[in-house]
């Protein structure tokens, strides 16, 4: 079932609670190897990822009750074991990496496939993470098919300042500070709402850190951790995507945000097509007063900009439904992926419904929106946004449209059909031909 079938042009509207961000829970599960006491965890969403992490803890003999229906994980990793001539992370899921320092810590070594990778976003190297490693005192050896790092005594804690906010390599930072004596501190660490969300499950078990939410993190760690009861936030990426849904379909879609502190600058980008972000009790949603139309710049030689780059910047990985946005409305927006280099490539697909769109280069893409635009076939890249932002504009378009190899959505977004369903939206999922 990896095709999404979207008969659009229907106005979306109604109420949506959306799921956990995935980029939370999956380092959040890794870290839970750094205890040996039981953990209670609400608001685990049935993705995938989370899927896979629960058979690799099963594997390595931990106790796992996850009931998917009420999102609640009891965990209790007091029996667990890891071998590294019988126990491999797997390669498929760019979130292993995060379960090498626990592993580390706790046996002394982990194994590591050598080509670990996620979506399709350019090249990802983990040299960043490997430096890491060696920073607190393990050694890497590269075999044929893997990588293997080892630590014969407990980590030491260093100081370290990274050469960018790389989000997985914080969380490794900060993981490895945690089991390391002494304190750590990190200059120049990512401080997206995901990496805050994490430092806050390990200061529950008991990790001393300052600085959650800021580029400066210090951790003292190499104390015996706790166990506890953690419940998940919302994930911002899907507010965010519920919001431009109901924005582009011209319907009114309220979505619960216990977090718009988040949302200033998520605002003032939707503000640049038109659109009105309201936050009231604890929901939000998007006001369209008339058409989507793009906000000319004061210095009107020079187009809109949207540019995205690590967190406090607009996130990248919400781009693509701006970009979407920008082919509806009227007049002409240019997008900046700061971060990738293989982002833009999918800007071929939006031409097949009929719109304008001009790649500058690998990181930036001009659209000239406001055409009329029809129902097409198009197919998607492994990127989970990309895929729902030519889910995005099939839903604007009345008629039939197809978005070939979907299921990226899945890795992220639990019942993600089904909350599009509940406010009107007439989409299936289906299998290739």
């Amino acid at each position: 079932m990896s095709n999404l079938i979207v008969h659009g042009g229907i106005p979306l509207r109604g109420e949506i609670t959306p799921s956990a961000n995935k980029n939370a829970v999956l380092p959040i599960l890794c870290a839970t190897l750094l205890t040996d006491q039981p953990l209670r965890l609400v608001g685990v969403p049935e993705i995938t990822d989370v899927k896979k992490i629960l058979d690799i803890f099963r594997m390595l003999g931990s106790s796992v009750s996850m009931d998917f229906a009420t999102g609640v994980l009891q965990l209790h990793h007091h029996a667990t074991r890891f071998d590294p001539a019988e126990h491999r992370l797997p390669e498929e899921m760019r979130s292993s990496i995060m379960l090498v320092p626990p592993l580390v810590a706790r046996f002394g070594v982990a194994r590591l496939e050598n080509d670990v990778k996620g979506c399709t976003l350019g090249v990802r190297e983990i040299d960043p993470h490997v430096e890491v490693f060696e920073r607190f005192g393990a050694r890497i050896e590269r075999t044929s098919d893997s990588l293997i790092v080892r630590a014969d005594t407990q980590m030491s804690a260093n100081d370290h300042w990274f050469d960018y906010a790389s989000v997985t390599t914080t969380e490794n930072f900060v993981l490895c500070a945690a089991s390391a004596n002494g304190t750590s501190s990190l200059v120049n660490a990512a401080s997206e709402p995901h990496v805050q969300e994490f430092c806050r499950f390990l200061a529950m078990l008991g990790v001393a850190i300052e600085g959650i939410g800021t580029s400066r993190i210090t951790v003292t760690g190499g104390k015996k951790l706790g166990g506890g009861e953690f419940r998940f936030s919302e994930d911002f990426h899907e507010i965010a995507t519920f919001l431009a849904l109901g924005a582009i379909t011209g319907g009114d879609i309220a979505v619960k945000n216990t977090a718009p502190e988040q949302f200033p600058l998520i605002d003032r980008t939707f503000a640049k097509f038109g659109v009105h972000v309201e936050h009231s009790g604890g929901w939000s949603r998007t006001v369209r007063n008339g058409p989507l139309r793009v906000r000319r710049p004061f210095t009107q030689n020079i187009l809109t900009k949207v540019e995205a780059a690590p967190w406090p910047y607009l996130p990248v990985d919400l781009l693509p439904i701006f970009i979407a946005l920008g082919v509806k409305a009227e007049g002409s927006a240019m997008f900046w992926n700061k971060v990738y280099d293989g982002a833009m490539g999918w800007s071929g697909e939006l031409s097949k419904f009929g719109a304008h769109v001009f790649l500058s280069d690998p990181h930036r893409l001009i659209t000239f929106g406001g055409l009329t635009l029809t129902p097409a076939k198009v197919e998607s890249p492994y990127i989970i946004r990309v895929a729902i932002a030519l889910l995005m504009v099939a839903a604007s378009i009345e008629g039939r449209s197809e978005i070939i190899n979907a299921l990226p959505i899945r890795r992220a977004h639990p019942r993600f059909v089904e909350n599009l369903r509940s406010v009107g939206a007439n989409v299936e999922w289906t299998s290739s031909e």
